[in-house]
């Protein structure tokens, strides 16, 4: 497991990325790239039963020749009540998909993250923190509104020295109101290899995605929307 302490410290222009290892994240990635940042990408281990995820996050990084690439822990006992974390709670299959806040949703987990990524941000002198959230095809979480992003950005400048020196943090997050079609058909532009990638929420050991999960179903509802086959599925189930 890698740590943050020792990343580059040159003066190219730098953003910290957060990555997952799904589908957003990725696509997150190399539009940062394109943007012409040099990611410093932070990853997160909080104890999530989709751990599967970690791996597909080192895999992207290497992939893109992306050397500057933290993975941090966080307790999972902060995070109750959740489908993701402890294993107490099932994740659901085939549920109605609304605006109502699922058991997947895991307290705080973004504001835990952006807050990372900040004080990373801020000790390394960088000023651009890039989220893979969207406002469209999601599962209902608080926490992927661009209202939240808002919010965010706003407490960091007043609750950073670099924002209450006039220098704050933009938070960027460019797939906010893209639908999963939509964000599939930019990251095939960008050359994104989905394959890659990890969407399901309770995937078998080897990574097998469940297909009847939220995230599972949004990703194949995306694909088929794009017109595109998923590249994930041919690996699993076509070969």
């Amino acid at each position: 497991m890698t740590s943050p302490t020792g990343l580059f410290t040159d003066h190219e222009t730098k953003a910290i990325v957060l990555l997952s290892g799904g589908l957003d994240s990725a696509t997150t990635l190399h539009i940062a790239i394109e943007r012409c940042f040099r990611p410093v990408i932070l990853t997160f281990d909080y104890g999530q039963r989709h751990a599967h995820e970690l791996e597909a996050a080192k895999k992207i990084a290497i992939a893109l020749g992306c050397r500057d690439h933290a993975i941090l822990r966080i307790d999972p006992g902060l995070f109750r009540g959740s489908a993701l974390v402890g294993g107490e709670i099932d994740v659901p299959r085939g549920r109605v998909i609304d605006e109502s806040i699922p058991v997947t949703y895991v307290p705080a987990r973004n504001i835990l993250f952006l807050s990372h990524a900040l004080a990373l941000a801020e000790s390394l002198a960088i000023h651009d923190i890039f989220v893979g959230v969207n406002s469209l095809d999601y599962s209902g979480y608080p926490d992927c509104r661009a209202e939240f992003l808002e919010a965010f950005e706003r407490m960091a400048a007043l609750g950073t020295k670099t924002g209450s020196e006039g220098r704050p943090v933009k938070i960027h997050a460019p797939l906010i109101h893209m639908t999963k079609a939509e964000i599939i058909r930019e990251g095939l532009r960008l050359g994104c290899d989905y394959s890659l990638t990890s969407s399901c929420y309770d995937p078998a050991p080897d990574g097998e995605p469940c297909g009847l999960c939220d995230s599972c179903r949004l990703r194949q509802r995306g694909f088929a929307e794009a017109g595109k086959r998923d590249p994930l599925l041919d690996r699993y189930y076509y070969s």
